[in-house]
């Protein structure tokens, strides 16, 4: 209950302030939130299953997360920024759909 409180918090108070990110992060946010969100399915799929760990969770948001910037700011340094920033999102993207499948089949019992 706590979290859900926090979570609608969280919301109300960004859409309030309307909090911008600096210039500088633009290339990283996008990839960062796929990750994050993969991470999250994860999760939710890992409740249904009766599988969850919270310890797991923590570490496979951060390191999603991590991975998928240092990727891209690789790309950068070497003068691909894009075409990994591309490939991170594509991976993450095709693991998202993945996820969610196999989530909606332990939730349909299929």
């Amino acid at each position: 209950m706590i979290a859900l409180l926090a979570l609608v918090l969280g919301v109300v108070a960004g859409l309030l302030l309307g909090p911008t990110a600096p210039g500088w992060l633009d290339p990283y946010l996008p990839v960062a939130v796929v990750a994050a969100v993969d991470a999250a399915l994860g999760a939710a799929r890992s409740v249904v299953e009766r599988e969850f760990d919270d310890r797991e969770f923590v570490v496979s948001f951060l390191s999603n997360v991590v991975i998928a910037v240092l990727l891209v700011l690789l790309g950068d340094l070497i003068g691909y920024g894009g075409a990994l920033a591309t490939a991170v999102v594509v991976v993450f993207g095709l693991r998202i759909f993945a996820t969610a499948t196999a989530l909606r089949r332990a939730l349909i019992g299929r």
